[in-house]
């Protein structure tokens, strides 16, 4: 389905972005990564769907960075087809408490970036009259909860930017969703987890339980996988007229 075309997935080196970036590829699509951490695996995994697959290590915090990451798919690929804004870091704490660079570098990474990425890669895409923007927000894009007033404001920016961007390209084929998780097992929300079981003195797995009990009727992690899936519904013809939406994949967290 998405032979020939280029996917650029930020913060892709590992958990929702990697999954994404795998879904895409399995249906044909080439691969720009992004992210910190383990850059080999990742490469070799998407490579081994048969596409080909590059890897670019912008900070998602500079704004000279990310045009030069933009630059870098052009050159290689001739455009960003599909933009996966996915890049995100949190921190917890109370507004009164919540250190003034954490606040900034949340807002940086989690909403400025998505800016930057989408204006670089919207004249190509208005150019070929074809072009995915996929921003995954969170369903703190949608409802609050406290201690992560970064985070959600910077998710709520990310809804908002995505009905504007939807709203400017209407007459076009370019579209623009997002998808908003729930809890999604990956390394930050892991690390949630732990600090639970070390508070609460439980075992990681009630530890899981406590998390999902909270907010999670369904009483399960959306996977990786399951997000991956939106995303290829989101690029496919079914979807030509899905624009602005911010569609919430969270085992009835919002529906309370």
């Amino acid at each position: 389905m998405l032979a020939n075309k280029t996917a650029l997935i930020t913060g892709s080196t590992s958990g929702i972005g990697l999954g994404i970036a795998k879904a895409l590829a399995r249906q044909g699509a080439n691969i720009v990564l992004n992210g910190f951490g383990d850059i080999e695996g990742p490469k070799s995994e998407i490579a081994s769907l048969g596409v080909e697959v590059a890897y670019h290590g912008a900070d998602m915090s500079k704004a000279s960075e990310i045009e030069d990451m933009m630059r870098f798919a052009a050159s290689r690929f001739g455009r960003t087809d599909i933009l996966v804004n996915n890049a995100g870091i949190q921190h917890v704490a109370r507004v009164e408490d919540f250190p003034v660079d954490r606040w900034e570098a949340i807002i940086a990474i989690n909403l400025s970036s998505a800016f930057h990425t989408t204006r670089l890669a919207l004249p190509a895409m208005r150019e070929a009259n074809w072009g995915r923007i996929i921003n995954v927000a969170s369903v703190h894009g949608l409802v609050a909860s406290a201690e992560k007033s970064a985070y959600v404001a910077a998710k709520h920016g990310i809804v908002g930017l995505t009905k504007v961007t939807a709203l400017e390209t209407a007459p076009t084929g370019v579209t623009c969703n997002a998808i908003c998780p729930g809890w999604v097992l990956t390394p930050l929300v892991q690390k949630q987890v732990d600090a639970k079981a070390a508070a609460l003195g439980l075992s990681n797995e009630d530890a899981k339980k406590v998390l999902l009990g909270e907010k999670e009727p369904s009483m399960q992690f959306t996977t990786p996988e399951e997000l991956g899936e939106l995303a290829v519904f989101f690029c496919s013809p079914a979807a030509n007229n899905v624009r602005g939406v911010a569609w919430n994949m969270d085992g009835g967290w919002v529906a309370q």
